[in-house]
């Protein structure tokens, strides 16, 4: 990647960052227009509040794009977890309904679906991990006439694996279940076109691949999904008019926006927006050319002696996260504290190693790490 591009994240100064799918760091840029807002409140406190609301407007529109929906269907929650678990408060369940998932799934996108299994008897089903992949035929073959949602992750955090969303919503779609998807291991780094996908339900939040503060949750519903889902985190703006103080019986909005129930901070929001223009500067699918690109190049040059890949490389299922396994007995923690020491950074999930490369990395970069491997 371009040497300007590295020289708007600090973090590389110091470190061989390859560990965005837990946190990636912050561009220079984004400190600035965070800081701008900070200071704005410190010199004209509400002066300029429309303002705010405006940022937080634009960053809305530019994730709207970014998904192929339209702005009105994207509300600002503080997570990821925030966004499912207010659409499993929000749905109507019935005993001999059945939910169908991925037993790996990260937390944010199974303990909403448990509570629900276990308040309402509703069936969880899980689909099992077969060597680091889900078999769509047997992920799909789940689903039935009873089936009320389909939840799935766009990219697993712990193995990289990219399902095929359209092929599985098409299958939700077939039953009248809704799809919900977490893409928060995805979004930032290939293209969306959630109504094409047949995705009714999108959850993410601003802190991995968007390079943005942690804070900003992002939830879509289709109108599909708003009509079924009741909003039951709700506050002063979720409302038609926010502004007038006088009525206490009017309506919720008729879109996602009924799930922002108050201000939110809106320094972050100044953050995401200058984020988010940095990245559709580049391209989603720039982004995802060369992310491909350098995991093949970690993948071939990975000693296969001493590591076992396990994550999908086949087209269509491999994405920007790789897994690895030690074979001579290093455990993963074992690997990290190694790297760790030499100011390598990546993640230990489980048994595995994750390495997770951004655009503001490059082919050096994969070199050391290849060459600090224990």
């Amino acid at each position: 990647m371009k040497e300007e591009i590295r020289n708007l994240f600090p973090i590389l100064k110091n470190y061989t960052y390859l560990n965005s799918a837990a946190v990636a760091p912050i561009s220079i840029l984004t400190i600035g227009a965070v800081v701008s807002q900070l200071r704005d409140v410190s010199e004209n406190g509400s002066s300029n509040y429309n303002d705010w609301v405006a940022t937080k407007d634009r960053a809305r529109s530019i994730i709207a794009e970014m998904l192929s929906v339209r702005q009105e269907q994207v509300a600002f929650l503080r997570n990821t977890s925030d966004g499912f678990a207010s659409v499993a408060g929000g749905l109507v369940w019935n005993k001999g309904d059945n939910i169908v998932t991925f037993a790996k799934e990260f937390p944010a996108n199974f303990y909403p679906w448990r509570r629900i299994r276990d308040k309402y008897g509703v069936e969880l089903r899980l689909c099992e991990e077969r060597e680091g992949r889900i078999d769509m035929d047997e992920f799909i073959g789940l689903i039935d006439a009873n089936t009320k949602l389909v939840s799935i992750s766009a990219v697993q955090f712990s193995s990289g694996f990219r399902a095929d969303l359209e092929k599985i919503g098409n299958a939700a779609r077939a039953v009248d279940a809704l799809f919900a998807v977490d893409i928060i291991q995805a979004l930032g780094t290939m293209p969306f076109d959630l109504p094409a996908q047949k995705v009714d339900i999108a959850s993410s939040a601003s802190h991995k691949w968007l390079c943005s503060p942690e804070g900003c949750g992002i939830l879509y519903l289709s109108d599909r999904a708003r009509e079924r889902v009741e909003p039951t985190l709700v506050g002063w703006i979720s409302v038609e008019d926010p502004w007038n103080f006088d009525d206490y019986e009017q309506s919720y909005k008729p879109n996602a926006l009924a799930w922002e129930s108050g201000t939110g901070t809106a320094s972050l929001f100044y953050g995401l927006e200058e984020s988010l223009k940095f990245i559709n500067r580049i391209g989603a699918t720039t982004i995802q050319r060369y992310l491909e690109e350098l995991t093949d190049r970690f993948c071939e040059l990975l000693p296969k002696d001493r590591y076992h890949i396990v994550s999908s490389r086949a087209p269509g299922e491999k994405s920007q996260i790789v897994c690895i396994q030690n074979k001579s007995g290093l455990t993963s923690n074992d690997v990290f504290n190694h790297l760790n020491e030499r100011n390598i950074v990546i993640s230990p999930r489980g048994d595995r190693i994750r390495i997770a490369p951004h655009f503001f990395n490059n082919t050096e970069d994969i070199q050391k790490l290849i060459d600090n491997l224990p």
